[in-house]
């Protein structure tokens, strides 16, 4: 299928060529065309331009008038959990009345909970609740998703989930990417025998995995009261073996040395970074790794906010993620992640759409296909009503500013 829309009032990250990712001062910067047109043919943007210099199309094409709407590439989110059964709401309740993060883990709560409701619910009923996560960050504006295990903590659960990913890839119109994460806590049977639950990971669950083909990348929750440095040597380097790269959390709650341990494991991405320093800045800079950051985590768990403005201004790139899980963001709505960029990580505009689209399709591994307006790449995009500009969208942060999802070619969303 063919389809012209015109009446654009801007495309907004337009890009002749195909970069992997802007960094530093280049964040700032955001080409775009005003008064613009957008061909697309089957699921591929094929061209481009003004209107002042609309050239012929048939009389047979499929045209949209997209009213002077904006017109940008739909959100990448890569870093998300939202393979999940029930919720923690009561935990919540915990966190208001001053619990920290650490202190509900040590109770049963938080990782170790989920995995329980995990453990009772069967894949049909995972994957019915997890599409309706999917169908919900579709209308939010998200066209390609990383989804990560973690909920399972042994072989059969990690497994489920991973299968249910797989699922939703095929399923959904999504771009799906998985990511296993057996290494999110220690399971309550191990408390005294971590070494044995690593050799699970390592002898049992990554082959198995490897052997059914059903992740893309490998994580470790590398952070104080979690996975020491030593031990998420040993799950990547055995994670290596199965050709899986790394994706790791890192320094959410501490200095953890997550961070210099995923550059040397030439992780894709290193994320949260709430401790990020000097030293952290030095090992990232020209790594190749992607810091992603997560706000809507640390804004609902009121932490520390990672020190992104420094982070740019050292000449790092940066992506921006939800994190949507049950405990520490129950949220996949990219757009309110682009307003706490600005509001809570002092980012400009530019910086935020730039770290939704090109920034977090390379920390997904997708940035040849997606994050940018760019002939022969995936059409998906959003198109909003009509808005006074792109500042708009972090700047109306509850608003829902989104006329029509498109995703391969075709409208999924309005």
């Amino acid at each position: 299928m063919s389809l012209i829309i015109y009446n654009i009032g801007m495309l907004v990250q337009v890009r002749d060529e195909t970069v992997a990712f802007v960094a530093g001062k280049d964040m700032s910067l955001l080409p775009v065309v005003k008064d613009a047109w957008l061909l697309i043919e089957d699921d591929i943007i094929a061209g481009y331009g003004s209107m002042a210099e609309t050239p012929s199309f048939s009389d047979a094409l499929n045209r949209m008038d997209a009213g002077g709407g904006y017109v940008l590439p739909a959100f990448c989110d890569p870093h998300t959990h939202l393979v999940y059964a029930g919720s923690r709401e009561k935990e919540y309740i915990d966190k208001i009345r001053g619990l920290s993060y650490e202190e509900i883990a040590k109770r049963g709560g938080g990782i170790l909970n989920s995995a329980q409701l995990l453990h009772e619910t069967t894949e049909d009923e995972l994957f019915r609740q997890s599409m309706e996560r999917i169908r919900e960050i579709i209308s939010f504006g998200t066209g390609a998703v990383e989804i990560k295990s973690g909920y399972g903590l042994t072989t059969e659960d990690e497994l489920k989930m991973l299968r249910v990913i797989r699922r939703i890839r095929n399923e959904s119109r999504l771009t799906v990417r998985a990511t296993f994460l057996g290494a999110h806590a220690i399971p309550g049977q191990y408390k005294e025998n971590r070494n044995g639950y690593i050799d699970l990971i390592t002898n049992e669950m990554i082959p198995a995995i490897a052997a059914e083909r059903l992740a893309d990348y490998i994580d470790v929750f590398c952070d104080r009261g979690f996975f020491t440095v030593e031990e998420t040597e040993r799950i990547l380097a055995a994670g290596a073996r199965y050709g899986l790269r790394p994706k790791m959390h890192a320094n959410e709650l501490d200095y953890s040395g997550g961070i210099q341990t995923g550059v040397k494991y030439k992780a894709l991405s290193v994320d949260h970074l709430e401790f990020t320093g000097d030293e952290e800045i030095a090992a990232l800079l020209g790594s190749g790794t992607m810091p992603t950051l997560l706000p809507g985590a640390a804004f609902f768990l009121g932490m520390t906010d990672p020190p992104a403005r420094k982070m740019i201004d050292a000449g790092l790139p940066l992506a921006l993620a939800s994190d949507y899980n049950p405990g520490s963001s129950p949220s996949g709505n990219m757009k309110f992640i682009m307003s706490l960029g600005c509001i809570r990580l002092k980012m400009l505009p530019e910086e935020v759409i730039n770290a939704v689209t090109i920034n977090s399709a390379y920390a997904m591994g997708i940035s040849e296909t997606h994050g940018s307006i760019t002939v022969g790449k995936k059409a998906n995009i959003i198109i909003t009503q009509k808005i006074p500009s792109y500042e708009f969208i972090p700047y109306a942060y509850t608003t829902n500013l989104f006329d029509r999802i498109v995703l391969n070619g075709e409208i999924v969303g309005k």
